[in-house]
């Protein structure tokens, strides 16, 4: 439950309509009646997350999922995909939902605020992600093999409005005051991103740490976990880092509190 109860926590990166895209919003669910089925592991953390939406609208009893993961294909190379076509319940329409759950740290540096958002190796970038969705993935449902492959699922693409769910975790520099990140969603930002220099001083001597395997990610901090001393979870970072990942570490600190931070290697 704890990929469920992660996924519900984190809110959009916006509401309503922002950049041309109408965000889809979560039904509520009841979870006293939910039973999470089994997420393998060793799938990538965005497919897993496709899982656990999928779960969620399954659930829900305001929605169907008539397909999902709808390849289009032109000849015999893949120009894409559809990731959810669900059918509200009561008035039967028809909705595509694009679905991103991403990792962003802000970088102060860059001026304009929606630049600030990348990934934690500085790839990524979240404006990228924006047009892509805007010039690929939302219009592949009208191109013509779009609109044969939904045929052949009994579906009218011209029927369908579309939307997305964009979400994220966002963290901040490490003691630099919050930057501007409008007209993105504050609630999104979780924790603070840090380099190595900083995070080897004394300062951080006296905490407890927890280094998340990758599908822990999405998960809200715990104290269920293994913690480790300074210098035992510094050599497992250099590790990382020698390989050019940047983990997500949990800091315990003795007032009891859990604090969620990027470790970056550049």
């Amino acid at each position: 439950m704890k990929h469920i109860h992660g996924f519900l926590a984190s809110p959009p990166l916006w509401e309503n309509t922002q950049f041309e895209l109408e965000q889809f919003t979560i039904p509520s669910i009841d979870l006293a009646t939910f039973q999470p089925q089994p997420i393998p592991e060793k799938l990538r953390l965005g497919h897993q997350i496709e899982y656990i939406f999928h779960q969620i609208l399954s659930h829900s009893e305001d929605y169907e999922v008539v397909a999902h993961n709808i390849q289009i294909k032109k000849g015999n190379d893949t120009t894409g995909e559809l990731d959810f076509i669900i059918r509200f319940r009561e008035s039967g329409k028809l909705l595509h939902i694009e679905l991103t759950y991403k990792f962003y740290i802000l970088d102060p540096t860059i001026n304009e605020p929606i630049h600030r958002l990348m990934g934690p190796n500085r790839k990524d970038l979240f404006f990228t992600k924006l047009e892509k969705t805007k010039q690929k993935q939302l219009p592949l449902l009208h191109t013509e093999e779009g609109i044969q492959a939904l045929k052949k699922l009994g579906i009218d693409a011209s029927e369908i409005e579309q939307q997305v769910l964009f979400m994220g975790q966002l963290f901040t520099p490490y003691h630099t005051q919050t930057p501007s990140i409008s007209p993105l969603n504050r609630a999104c930002i979780v924790g603070f991103w840090i380099r190595m220099s900083d995070f080897e001083s004394e300062v951080f001597n006296a905490y407890e740490y927890y280094i998340t395997y990758k599908y822990e990610w999405i998960h809200t901090p715990h104290p269920d976990v293994t913690w480790s001393s300074h210098l035992e979870v510094l050599q497992e970072i250099r590790l990382k880092h020698s390989q050019k990942r940047a983990p997500i570490i949990w800091i315990k600190k003795p007032v009891g509190s859990i604090e969620k931070c990027f470790v970056v290697w550049w």
